[in-house]
């Protein structure tokens, strides 16, 4: 890599450096809505049985009590240990926001779920750092969340496609820099120390995409927001890593990457802040952000021709290697499968009419009707589709008829959920209450919901902790 840029140094100073008077109100808009897309995931997380053995596990271990375990009620146990929970829960269904690429080259696999890392670190650490006597209101936590995302969102748009197409999950990998950013604005670390905390961060970043469809997918993330924190608080007591860990032959972007974008570097970190331009997108489904444009095809088309499932001979979908190659089981059995598996979303389109968390569920994924439309659904790799880039998620569907016809739409590519279509704040709202549904009651809900539109008048930020808590592990009731 070249020296012109010394990335790592250009980290350091955009972390010492922002401030929440500068960040534009664009940037904070949009910091709220991640927020609270978030904070529902959660919520929704801590009712799955994978989420519940990582806080039974985590209770169990025990230690200082520095931050809530999620859906573990009032128990607390160290900072790290609780992001790890709390992080799993908010990838656990894979409805977490992504961040957005103008970029042709991209897979966007590459891109990550930028939100969870950061704000599970500004969670766990506001509470921390509490009980030390140091209290986090809410424009400091609002600065340490924005810093970390454009931490993690800058290193992912910079690194070459061949760390996704090689097995890497970014947001695993490059969501350690996330959480270690946010972590290290809010202990106020600097100099050679936050540097030592970036090269902490940068050995311990992991994920490999063999796991996809396994409850181990989004420990990925709840293990990018625990190292993250660890190599945070190593740091902090004088824990020392290389001080350039971005840079140089052996430094992240060659290692994990075979080096980086280059010329991408001008864009700096924090001249423009991704969360604003090229921006974010909140996802309308609990899948990978490769499917939703097809899934929404899918859904006009049932819509637009009134299909009944008994209607259905076959199904073909045309695609490109972006959404092929990480979108792999033929056949899902399960609901973690169902998120990687265009067959099973398109099915479940096609027979429920949507696709929420409800859907997601083991025993109507193997069911027989999902089990028997999967069956008659192929996946074709389309070159004309795949030399148009992957800039845009683009796809095409075919339906066969028992009367004969020949059913044909197309994806838009200005997908909902994306920065050129977004969700409306009220589907927002709409997305959030379902998620903490059967979690916390709608008071809590209201209350969540409340501080984080006021987050500026936020004196304390573990009041949005506090509004977390319920158990589902101990037999506790709701809050």
């Amino acid at each position: 890599m070249s020296t012109k840029h010394q990335v790592t140094a250009e980290a350091i100073s955009f972390i010492e450096n922002v401030s929440y008077d500068a960040l534009p109100a664009e940037a904070l808009r949009i910091g709220k809505r991640c927020m609270i897309d978030t904070l529902g995931l959660y919520l929704a997380g801590g009712l799955e049985h994978s989420v519940q053995m990582l806080a039974v596990d985590a209770v169990e271990t025990g230690g200082r009590e520095d931050a809530f375990v999620i859906a573990a009620g009032k128990k607390k146990v160290p900072a790290a240990l609780a992001a790890r929970v709390l992080a799993t829960a908010g990838h656990a269904h894979d409805w977490d926001d992504t961040q957005v690429s103008h970029d042709p080259a991209h897979v966007y696999g590459l891109l990550t779920h930028p939100s969870c890392p950061p704000l599970t670190s500004a969670i766990v650490m506001s509470q921390k750092l509490a009980a030390q006597g140091k209290t986090v209101d809410g424009k400091a936590f609002m600065t340490a969340f924005q810093t970390g995302f454009d931490v993690e969102c800058k290193i992912s748009e910079w690194m070459k496609p061949v760390h996704y197409r090689r097995g890497h999950h970014s947001s695993g990998t490059v969501g350690t820099f996330g959480a270690a950013a946010t972590a290290a604005k809010l202990l106020g670390l600097k100099g050679e120390t936050l540097a030592h905390a970036l090269g902490i961060a940068a050995s311990l970043a992991a994920g490999i995409r063999c796991n996809f469809g396994t409850m181990t997918k989004p420990l990925h993330v709840g293990r990018a927001a625990e190292n993250g924190v660890t190599a945070a608080l190593l740091a902090a007591r004088g824990f020392t890593a290389d001080p350039t860990a971005l840079d140089g032959p052996w430094g992240f972007f060659s290692v994990m990457g075979e080096g980086a974008t280059e010329e991408k570097f001008a864009q700096g970190f924090g001249k423009t802040l991704t969360i604003v331009d090229p921006g974010v997108s909140i996802k309308p489904y609990p899948s990978g952000i490769l499917t939703h444009q097809s899934m929404d095809a899918m859904m006009n088309l049932v819509l637009k021709h009134d299909l009944k499932p008994e209607e259905i001979v076959t199904i073909r979908f045309y695609a490109g290697k972006n959404i092929i190659e990480p979108i792999r089981y033929p056949v899902a059995v399960n609901h973690l499968q169902a998120k990687f598996s265009m067959p099973a979303l398109l099915c479940m389109i096609a027979l429920k009419r949507r696709a929420s968390h409800h859907e997601f569920m083991d025993d109507f994924v193997a069911g027989p009707q999902m089990q028997a439309l999967q069956r008659a659904t192929s996946v074709h790799l389309d070159a004309e589709i795949d030399a148009q880039g992957y800039d845009l998620i683009r796809s095409r569907i075919e339906v066969d008829t028992k009367d004969g016809r020949k059913l044909v739409e197309w994806a838009d590519e200005r997908y909902r959920g994306g920065p050129l279509n977004p969700i409306s704040d009220a589907d927002l709202e709409g997305k959030f209450r379902m998620c903490a549904e059967g979690a916390i009651d709608d008071a809590a809900q209201a209350r969540l919901l409340d501080m984080v539109r006021g987050l500026e008048k936020l004196g304390k930020a573990t009041d949005l902790a506090d509004a977390m808590i319920y158990d589902s592990i101990g037999g506790g009731a709701h809050a």
